[in-house]
């Protein structure tokens, strides 16, 4: 499903997308489909790239305004102002974990080709997160966990986490061992760090 558009990014790997709104599409993305963890797509002409949504951020122009305002309410507005945009929006913070190479398989890492502005982000089908996680030797791979925890920082636990929750049907038979510990050891890493602060 669609769900978002690149508009900008704040490095190579951290891309900011906003979510679909009622001015796009006639049927909006319902907030599930662009929540924390979620896996998304990103086609372009150049390559295809995989990411996460690790964070969001909501848009509201109209706060802070201060004083009398000239509009009214929503329907007024359609009538006797049809050219005054809804500026209010959800952002979404997309870090990258992969692509698919030139011979079509499935890539985790970096991707060194650039998604450009205004590229569509679409979510994974289960397919897809499946064999981008999947290794040569049919178990569970996660070679984006180092990038994860440098990118993401203090969402990093909770969104390997997220990933956890979702491979860990789609690998419980070849991998639910090593899925167990890294589970475990994520949940002692937010109990120190909780402490630490």
């Amino acid at each position: 499903m669609k769900i978002a558009k690149i508009v900008k990014s704040n490095s190579h790997v951290d891309y900011v997308g906003r979510v679909l709104d009622r001015l796009d599409t006639a049927e909006p993305p319902a907030p599930e489909e662009f929540r924390f963890g979620q896996f998304v797509v990103i086609p372009s002409a150049a390559s295809t790239t995989f990411g996460i949504i690790y964070n969001s951020e909501l848009i509201n122009p109209e706060y802070g305004r201060l004083g009398p305002r000239l509009s009214g309410s929503t329907s007024m507005n359609a009538v006797f102002s049809p050219d005054l945009l809804n500026e209010q929006g959800v952002l979404i913070g997309i870090l990258l974990i992969g692509w698919v190479d030139e011979d079509g398989s499935f890539r985790q890492g970096i991707p060194r080709l650039i998604a450009p502005v205004n590229s569509e982000v679409f979510t994974m089908s289960e397919v897809e997160i499946q064999t981008l996680h999947n290794s040569a030797n049919g178990k569970l791979a996660l070679h984006y966990y180092s990038q994860v925890i440098t990118h993401a920082q203090q969402f990093a636990p909770q969104l390997l986490l997220a990933v956890l929750e979702q491979v860990e049907p789609l690998f419980a038979d070849s991998s639910l061992g090593e899925i167990r510990l890294l589970r475990r050891t994520l949940n002692w890493q937010q109990v120190f760090q909780s402490k630490a602060l």
